[in-house]
């Protein structure tokens, strides 16, 4: 078995995660690798683990090769007949590995199978997916998703319409936690580095269910995700590359005039958001928020939304 962590920027929460691993290989009797792709931290994240982790394969790159990136760089290192990947600020619960290696045993057409992901707080975190349609491209993480968070195609979306605490077939999972076969890299290929970082879990998923595999929430086995910890530093940068993912997404799946569509649309809301902004700012309310949001909509509309790390 294999465990792929890329990280940056996350040290105190990288130790928890390979601590988490470390026992939960102990309590299933699991033997296998560790791999960290340390993608250009700065908070010293690389030595500890070469300090406290010495069993751990530490992979530096000596550049940011966002999620994909990294990701595949460990999948190239990896030899493991079944690969966890995870988000370095998960834990995963002690059986949790165990458990998910059961899975891929038991069911030879199973190909990809994810946990319960959880808050901090014990909630369970929204994990399961349907493939989006268009509507839902529009509208999911955008000013309007609390306007219409009650659609059925929203609700459908995020399968809040079945019961989460029950084993089950998705169309993908969201990929903080995800473990595959390797047969899935031999047969699909690995992460589309099209997308720096967001919707690649989702294109690679929808590429794997394409191929004839299934992709299953296991929800017997847990992990905690502390979300957002990394990407969550430079808020700009990640809604222009959240935006320009998925409209990568949709110009592969759904052709250039979809993407063209949804991009200018994206961009209007960006704009309106923008507008808001600056009237609050003439009203004098909460000032220097108001600047730091115009310049954050400043650099987003500047962007046109358009690809790019």
């Amino acid at each position: 078995m294999s465990v792929i962590i890329v990280s940056w920027n996350v040290r105190d929460l990288l130790v928890r995660c390979l601590e988490s691993v470390r026992a939960g290989f102990a309590q299933a009797g699991l033997t296998g690798e560790i791999i960290v792709v340390d993608n250009a931290s700065a908070d010293g994240s690389a030595d500890v683990v070469r300090t406290r982790f010495p069993d751990v394969i530490l992979i530096e790159p000596g550049a940011n090769l966002g999620y994909t990136g990294g990701n595949n760089l460990g999948l190239r290192h990896a030899q493991g007949r079944y690969i966890l990947i995870l988000n370095p600020d998960t834990e995963v619960a002690p059986d949790a590995p165990g458990r998910l290696v059961g899975v891929l045993g038991i069911h030879p057409s199973i190909g990809v199978v994810g946990p319960a992901l959880l808050l901090p707080d014990g909630r369970r975190q929204s994990s399961r997916r349907r493939f989006p349609s268009l509507f839902v491209g529009m509208v999911e993480s955008t000013p309007l998703e609390p306007w219409v968070a009650r659609s059925p195609l929203l609700r459908g979306f995020r399968l809040l319409d079945h019961p989460d605490d029950e084993p089950q077939p998705v169309d993908w999972l969201v990929g903080a936690a995800l473990m595959i076969r390797r047969e899935i890299i031999e047969q699909v290929g690995t992460l589309d580095e099209a997308f720096f970082m967001y919707f690649e879990e989702l294109d690679w998923q929808r590429r794997i269910k394409a191929a004839g595999w299934s992709i299953w929430y296991w929800p017997e086995a847990r992990v905690v995700h502390y979300e957002g910890a990394s990407s969550g530093q430079v808020v700009a940068r990640r809604q222009i590359l959240f935006a320009t993912s998925k409209i990568e997404y949709y110009r592969k799946w759904y052709g250039a005039r979809t993407a063209a569509l949804l991009r200018g649309w994206l961009w209007l809301l960006f704009a309106g958001e923008m507008l808001v902004e600056s009237l609050k700012l003439l009203l004098r309310h909460k000032t220097d928020l108001r600047r730091e949001r115009i310049q954050h909509y400043r650099q987003v509309l500047a962007s046109g939304l358009r690809r790019g790390p």
